[in-house]
């Protein structure tokens, strides 16, 4: 007794009505259905009537099954036959059909063969849909990963307006209220390395008649939701300081975002302020100083460049709405949120270039200082491009050194060392590179 009449019934009786079998296959659980002869040649087609996935099929009748198929799927169908010629049933087999020379349809068939010599019956499902799922699936992986590189870069640019914001800026953690992030004006103020400020609670670092005030201005902005603003007093000084606390979200976690300022403290000299507004001249992010009204102070090369312009002169003084447009909101509802707030991250925005032409970008800002004015530093990506390139990095670092160098006579041991340990961490480099002397071009070859 052969293999296929242990293991499966002798549906010889049934091979008479093999089409009537393959409507009733059809209208019950398939998109389509096919007798196969001895020969693999087709015999019938059944499909649903109302919306048949291919209405070219009914011609197949009279062609082998082999040749319905693309050729990479034609060893399928073959071995689906021979399959179902020695067991009498075959398992699930994936192919296409042709519908023209750029689109086929991928169907899915499995068959049974009505006895020993009678016709094969192949039902096929319509796999368009879950092939578009998959098709989706994949999409949707590959954008979670360019999010996923576009966040790091984002991160990066968010970092250096953090460093060089002249503000105290600190990230605490809203449940415990220990500082998760500190530039280094912050660990200025504080007396203390911005890696010492890690794991602290920001309360300590204020003197203990301030230290309720400083804890209720944290809990309201927890509990509502908004920013708020007291005048406090650190440990060890005698001098009142401005203390803002803006609540925000990061991966499930609140945030405070703690912004201080010394108000009768000396502010930073202008020599060091305008030297650090230069340090970004390498960059290739676009970085721009403006006033508190939103002209521009300071345009760096790479603003410039994405917004058309031939010099710095002819951006100096203007509105940077000029050149800067916001996708949500207008310029000015972001200058007075950075004012506010001390920082903006990662706004989808537009440089225009002319009358007609715009570049897709995305702006970070932060609140700086310049001597007694105040500004506002904005940085500005094209979407398309990377953050910052190896021989940009480079340039900022022979930047830092040469404007460390010509600082060296006027600051303090105490300033110098400080603006090296900035320069060191925002660039990733030891501070022994920075120490380095800058190589100048001479005349002579």
């Amino acid at each position: 007794m052969s293999r296929s009449l242990v293991e499966h019934p002798d549906l010889a009786a049934l091979s008479a009505w093999a089409p009537e079998l393959a409507k009733t296959f059809v209208s019950l659980a398939s998109d389509i259905a096919l007798v196969i002869d001895e020969d693999g040649v087709i015999r019938n087609v059944a499909q649903v009537s109302a919306e048949p996935i291919a209405p070219g099929a009914y011609q197949w009748v009279g062609r082998a099954w082999v040749d319905t198929v693309s050729g990479e799927t034609r060893p399928k169908i073959e071995n689906l036959l021979k399959e179902v010629a020695s067991t009498g049933i075959a398992r699930r087999r994936e192919v296409n059909h042709p519908l023209s020379a750029d689109s086929s349809i991928p169907v899915a068939y499995t068959a049974i063969r009505l006895g020993d010599n009678g016709p094969v019956l192949a039902v096929g499902r319509d796999m368009r849909t879950i092939a578009a799922i998959q098709k989706r699936y994949v999409e949707s992986q590959q954008e979670m990963e360019r999010g996923y590189w576009q966040a790091r870069q984002a991160e990066a640019r968010y970092q250096l307006l953090f460093q060089v914001a002249t503000d105290a800026v600190a990230v605490v953690d809203g449940e415990t209220l220990q500082i998760v992030e500190a530039n280094q004006a912050a660990a200025t103020l504080f007396g203390t390395a911005a890696e010492q400020l890690k794991g602290q609670h920001v309360g300590a670092g204020f003197e203990h008649h301030s230290r309720g005030a400083v804890n209720e201005l944290f809990g309201n902005a927890r509990a509502t939701g908004q920013s708020g603003e007291i005048r406090a007093r650190l440990q060890g000084t005698l001098t009142s300081t401005s203390v803002v606390a803006t609540p925000f979200r990061s991966d499930d976690t609140m945030r405070l975002l703690v912004r201080m300022r010394a108000i009768d403290a000396a502010s930073p000299t202008a020599a060091l302020n305008k030297t650090l507004a230069r340090l970004v001249d390498d960059a290739s992010d676009g970085v721009v100083v403006t006033d508190s009204s939103g002209r521009i102070l300071v345009a760096n090369p790479a603003f410039l460049a994405l917004a058309g312009l031939g010099n710095e002169a002819q951006a100096k003084g203007q509105p940077l709405m000029s050149w800067l447009g916001l996708s949500d909101q207008p310029l000015a509802a972001l200058v007075a949120k950075v004012r506010r707030d001390g920082i903006a991250r990662q706004i989808p925005s537009r440089v225009k270039r002319g009358a007609a032409s715009e570049v897709p970008v995305e702006t970070s800002a932060a609140l700086l200082t310049e001597g007694d004015q105040e500004c506002i530093g904005f940085t500005i990506r094209p979407t398309a491009s990377p953050a910052i390139n190896e021989a940009a990095s480079d340039g900022l670092s022979r930047v830092f050194r040469a404007g460390i160098a010509a600082l060296g006579a006027r600051l303090g041991e105490r300033e110098r060392a400080a603006l090296a340990s900035q320069a060191a961490a925002l660039l990733g480099v030891s501070m022994e590179s920075l120490a380095q002397p800058v190589e100048h071009e001479t005349g002579d070859k």
